[in-house]
């Protein structure tokens, strides 16, 4: 049986240059860079090496706007608690429906704890609403959040232009950025965002690291405690070889962007989704086509149960997602396909096929031969045909 992974948007096997750059911190410079002798200071520099690595990759022009984190989601809690502990609840947060849970669980806890919460909609084609969001703005100035590009449908929103909205109106600004690093070109120097948030494991990095671009002078109130590590912004022991295995894989996606290869996950991503749509029935692709990641295509095939879809490529040995992998547990539609009023038929059986710079052209013919079998059969078993 094959072995094929379509499911990048969720994780990214660890690169081999990442693994070696690592293991040297498991074996020999394994000093807690804290330390005063030289068996930790020897270490603090390659800490700041990986940091300069990452701003590098975002356009960050000061890598002590820099934190590591543990993963994407604590640079979004981090982005949202920080400011609005600092700010206090005169502030109005504003996101939209398809953000990512980490994003919509905190700023839901923060409307039960008194903040006006409001979550802007999209159309049909996932696109945030900008006219709602400016009169959202025009009542004060507010906290917004909003993605780069959906881990669903990998849509991209048009972050330049938020931006300035937000800027105008006075208000402080957050990219959930965890989808969008690594894909496309960033560059924070000219688009003022105020923080950004990225992950280790979605750019071929390990589990367990991540980062948040913050800054200067943006006001953040201290979201972990108990030590002076990261300029005081965030508490605990530097997971170092993480953190040097994140910048080894920020210096290979800059590489990755700079030298075009995007395009060529982009071919492949437009074969597969052309091959699908020819060759099965009632098939929809979700998502603006147009504005969207080189690497995903989020497709409905009508009448189907996107689980039984995924059970079924699993057989042969293909791994897809029937939506993000934090609630993918869940039988319902996703959160992101029902804000985009995607009927009930098409909605529960959307499947995510998500590509990556090692996915190649024989995976990609291979999936496209065997899914009309797959989504014949399982047609064919359906009540609501």
């Amino acid at each position: 049986m094959k072995n094929i992974y379509l499911d990048n948007n969720a994780t990214t096997c660890v690169a081999p240059e990442v693994i070696k750059e690592m293991m040297p911190y498991f074996e020999e410079l394994w000093g807690n860079p804290s330390s005063m002798h030289f068996f930790g200071g020897q270490v603090q520099q390659y800490i700041e090496l990986a940091r300069a690595q990452v701003a590098e990759l975002i356009g960050a022009a000061d890598p002590s706007e820099i934190v590591f984190t543990s993963c994407g989601t604590e640079s979004n809690n981090m982005a949202i608690y920080g400011v609005a502990e600092a700010l206090g609840s005169g502030y109005k947060i504003i996101t939209t429906r398809v953000e990512h849970p980490a994003i919509l669980a905190t700023c839901r806890h923060f409307k039960e704890h008194g903040h006006e919460v409001v979550e802007i909609g999209v159309d049909g084609n996932g696109r945030i609403n900008l006219e709602e969001l400016k009169k959202e703005l025009s009542s004060g100035p507010a906290i917004v959040s909003t993605m780069w590009a959906n881990n669903e449908t990998g849509v991209i929103f048009p972050i330049d232009e938020i931006c300035e909205i937000v800027k105008n109106a006075g208000g402080i600004f957050h990219t959930d950025a965890v989808q969008a690093v690594g894909k496309l070109s960033i560059n924070v120097s000219e688009t003022p965002v105020d923080m950004l948030s990225l992950s280790g494991h979605k750019i071929h990095a390990p589990k367990g690291i991540g980062a948040i671009y913050i800054r200067k002078g943006t006001k953040l109130k201290t979201f972990m405690t108990g030590g002076h590590q990261e300029r005081g912004r965030r508490a605990g022991t530097e997971n170092v070889p993480y953190i040097v295995g994140l910048g080894k894989a920020c210096n290979m996606a800059k590489e990755f962007i700079a030298s075009g290869q995007e395009t060529t996950v982009a071919k492949l991503r437009d074969k597969l989704e052309q091959g699908i749509l020819a060759n099965c029935l009632d098939t929809t692709v979700n998502g603006d086509i147009a504005h969207r990641l080189p690497n995903t295509t989020n497709i409905s095939f009508q009448y189907i149960e996107g689980e039984s879809i995924l059970y079924h490529l699993s057989d042969i040995g293909v791994a897809a997602s029937s939506g993000s992998a934090c609630t993918s547990g869940s039988l319902e539609p996703s959160h992101v396909i029902r804000a985009m009023g995607v009927p009930f038929t098409s909605a529960h059986g959307s499947t995510r096929f998500s590509l990556s710079r090692y996915t190649t052209e024989k995976e990609i013919d291979y999936v496209i031969e065997n899914m009309p079998t797959i989504a014949n059969r399982l047609r064919e078993m359906s009540p609501f045909v």
